[in-house]
This record gives structure tokens, sequence and C-alpha cells, in this order.
């Protein structure tokens, strides 16, 4: 097998590190799967073990590939990078049903959910979600960390840039850029660029802080 590490590591075991978890026995690709968290009252989770806190990581990066179920996108850049700065092997997970076009990037540590549509020549950074029943068309530029929400739909040559989140539902037309840090929120349409970080609701959306 030489460094080829078949065990997977979690680090985060509630909502979103059981999806995770998910789609990682989906993929089959993984001989032992567990989780770090650093609730100490939970011993298991979806039937995985629960074998450490978070702070343990590093002993564990020379066996499992790593990847980081925390739905906060800035929790997750800042374990990320920490991960990263020691050499950790930081896979990308893909769910079965996910249907992936041709020339699309997808970067480490990033979750497709099920049901998830990439059109081609997207490129989607690390560390992000792409969660359950999104589409994202083509020529997408998806930053690193970013949240894109259940169901949400994006259309052709948008670009989100790093740690947006975009709420479930919510729709991007054609050709806009969302700049860093944004909050888009739930059923938001977007319809112009939004240059200016805060959080955006409604339809069309206004800045609301």
């Amino acid at each position: 097998m030489g460094n080829m590490k078949n065990k997977l590591m979690i680090i985060g075991a509630s909502g979103h590190g059981k999806v995770v978890a998910d789609i990682a026995l989906k993929m089959n690709k993984w001989s032992n799967i567990v989780f770090l968290d650093d609730d100490q009252n939970v011993d298991s989770s979806m039937g995985i073990e629960v074998i450490g806190t978070t702070d343990d990581v590093i002993t564990y990066k020379n066996e499992y590939e790593i990847v980081v179920g925390i739905g906060n996108n800035y929790i997750r850049e800042k374990i990320q990078n920490k991960l990263e700065a020691t050499g950790a092997k930081i896979p990308t997970l893909i769910h079965p049903s996910a249907i992936i076009g041709e020339q699309v990037y997808i970067g480490s540590g990033t979750v497709v959910m099920a049901g998830v549509v990439i059109n081609c020549c997207t490129r989607v950074g690390k560390g992000c979600i792409i969660n359950t029943a999104t589409s994202i068309d083509h020529d997408n530029i998806i930053g690193d960390y970013v949240h894109i929400s259940p169901g949400c739909h994006l259309a052709g040559t948008v670009t989100v840039e790093n740690l947006n989140w975009i709420g479930i539902g919510s729709k991007v037309s054609n050709n806009v850029m969302i700049t860093n840090g944004c909050v888009i929120g739930a059923g938001a349409t977007v319809i112009n660029n939004i240059t200016e970080v805060g959080t955006y609701v409604g339809v069309p959306i206004r800045k609301i802080k």
C-alpha cells in the first residue's frame, strides 16, 4: 500500500459531520472511518467511534486521511489550515449520486453532497460545502471555505469568493460576482454583483447589515 491511507478521520461528529460520514461510507473508499469531536459526552455517532478531540489530530495525521466536518466556514478554515501546515492528507468527498461535469476542479477538504450537479469548467476551492441538491452551472468560480446550502441554484459564470455562506434555496443569476465573507439569506435571489461584505436577504436581495 505504501503511503496510501485507507482510513478516514472526520473532525466533528454532529449534524454536518454525520452527513460527511454518510458520504464517506457510500464512497466505499476507506476501510475504517472515525470521528474526532470536542464534546466529551459523545463516544459515537452513526455507529462510528469518536476516538478523541481535535487536539489529538496531529498524532493521527500519518495514519488517516483527514476531513473537517464542521459547518462553520471560519472554524473549518482554521482547522484545515492547521492540518495543511502539518502535511496531513485532506481528501475531497463526493457523493456517488452527484453529477460532475468535464473540466471541473474540486479542492481538498470540499464535500459534495447527494443530488448535486456541477457543470463543466467550474472550479470549486478547498474546504467548501456544496450541500444537498444544489446546482452550480458552467464556468463558475467558487472560492475557499464557501458553504452553498441545500437547494441553491447558481447560473453560468458566477463567482462566489471565499468564506461566503449562501442560504438554503437561494438563486444567483448568471455573470454575478459575490465578494468575500457575505451571508446570503434563505431563499434570496442575487441578480447583481455584491461588492460590499454584509448580510443580504430578499428577492431581489437587499443588504441588512
